[in-house]
């Protein structure tokens, strides 16, 4: 058996890349438009792990298309990602408008959500210290 990737259906294609992109540092590894089907599939992976994607489908509007509810994302668990510097990616997601939903306190761990609603934890590479602001945050909504 082999690992292939795992699926998140979006309902905004750039914002998503942009979070998973711009915010995380994945890279898209491939795209695939069906125009039958009326989806677009962009598969992003992390330098060191390209073979472990994550597809992110995005189906495309229209009249044989429903306003289809994701919901909260919350059954779905979350993703995972080791971070080189876990308050340098905090501080640019934060400053990309996204809420750290659990701060890394401890210089190890924190959860932030996509665009979707998908938790992604983030671990960090090693060890930090704990680190200000961060260990006197508290924990924001969900995750």
């Amino acid at each position: 058996m082999k690992y292939l990737h795992t699926m998140v259906r979006v309902r905004d294609l750039d914002a998503s890349l942009r979070f998973y992109c711009e915010g995380l540092g994945l890279k898209e590894t491939r795209r695939i438009e069906n125009e039958k089907g009326r989806y677009t599939l962009v598969f992003v992976a992390a330098d060191e792990t390209p073979h472990a994607e994550v597809e992110l489908t995005y189906n495309w509007p229209g009249e044989d298309v429903t306003s289809e509810d994701y919901g909260s994302a919350r059954n779905f668990g979350h993703l995972a990602f080791r971070v080189a510097d876990i308050y340098a990616t905090c501080e640019r997601l934060q400053a990309m408008g996204y809420t750290i939903n659990r701060p890394p306190r401890d210089g190890h761990m924190a959860f932030v959500r996509s665009p979707d609603l998908v938790s992604i934890e983030l671990l960090q590479e090693g060890n930090l210290p704990a680190q200000e602001p961060w260990a006197s945050m508290p924990n924001t909504g969900v995750w």
